[in-house]
């Protein structure tokens, strides 16, 4: 039959298949393109048989016995081990949340707060999800090197780190103090650092691995009385973008964060009038919430469709930084 223009003509074809005493067993029909090879389909296979043959069952029986192995030899996929600093509230609860109830294995770190630390792991755990939480001090290497590993103990690798953990200590440049000055860029720059390096080093092994820092608006365009957190912030930036170009050759994806105002227990402190300023800096009219970060995150970190976005900055702020 010739195919017309718009498309080929369809013909049906027919196989039968009989046994040894030239009885029918089953009759199988699939329709094909005229002028195309078209593979049959077998999930649409009919069968219909004339008579009672126990050939039928052992067709069937050995049916089952191949879905059976191939399920068996089918790889089983691992639940990524993340590990979350400064896990314990804010952004980073809402980070730990999101992943483990979107199937990871979450190590929740703290400095101090060990009890909501436990809340998360709970939280984690009633969604099915897998959770322990750590106490520890990220700006020190000791505790870092421990945090690693209780991850791998645990759960045998880390796949995922997460590097939230972060302080303030606000005040303008001619009256902060060195101390002041050295605890903000310990924690939030030197922790990062720490870190990053300490689980790059089982990533590196397996060449496989994604790193997602926590950076700030701030970091980019600067702010009054921050500029200790500014430049901790900027030097995250820096950082990020060096350790993706270094770990690229190793499969390792290192990207930022760059959050702008989220609404936490220290925006709801806020007066009226310093809120009406704050929100007349952002476009969208609103502070951003943790879940909005902790989505971006998620995508980053576990989202096949991220595997090729490495050493970039993504801000999340309602248009602030344009």
């Amino acid at each position: 039959m010739a195919s017309s223009a718009s498309g080929s003509a369809i013909m049906a074809a027919g196989i039968t298949m009989t046994d040894t005493g030239g009885h029918k067993i089953c009759h199988f029909r699939q329709p094909f393109l005229s002028n195309t090879l078209h593979p049959i389909n077998y999930s649409n296979l009919q069968c219909r048989s004339n008579n009672k043959n126990p050939f039928s069952s052992v067709v069937k029986a050995q049916a089952v016995t191949v879905e059976q192995a191939a399920a068996q030899v089918a790889p089983k996929t691992e639940a990524p081990v993340v590990i979350v600093t400064g896990a314990s509230r804010g952004i980073g609860k809402a980070i730990s949340l999101t992943l483990g109830k979107a199937g990871c294995k979450v190590l929740v770190n703290y400095a101090r707060s060990s009890k909501e630390a436990e809340e998360v792991c709970k939280e984690i755990e009633a969604c099915g999800g897998q959770a322990l939480s750590f106490g520890g001090d990220v700006s020190k290497e000791a505790d870092v090197e421990a945090m690693i590993k209780t991850a791998v103990d645990a759960w045998g690798t880390v796949d995922v780190l997460i590097n939230n953990a972060g302080i303030t200590r606000d005040g303008l440049l001619m009256r902060m103090t060195t101390k002041q000055w050295q605890e903000v860029i310990d924690l939030n720059l030197t922790g990062v650092y720490l870190c990053t390096q300490a689980a790059a080093k089982i990533m590196m092994k397996k060449k496989k691995g994604k790193i997602i820092n926590i950076a700030s608006v701030v970091g980019l365009v600067g702010n009054f009385g921050q500029a200790n957190y500014s430049a901790a912030k900027a030097g995250v930036i820096g950082l990020t973008k060096t350790v993706a170009k270094e770990y690229a050759s190793r499969n390792i994806n290192v990207n930022a964060v760059a959050p702008g105002f989220i609404a936490s227990d220290m925006t709801a402190k806020l007066g009226d009038d310093i809120e009406k300023k704050i929100l007349g800096q952002i476009p969208l009219g609103r502070y951003g919430q943790p879940e909005e970060v902790a989505g971006v995150v998620e995508f980053l970190a576990i989202n096949p469709a991220s595997n090729y976005i490495t050493g970039q900055v993504l801000t999340i702020d309602g248009g602030m930084v344009m």
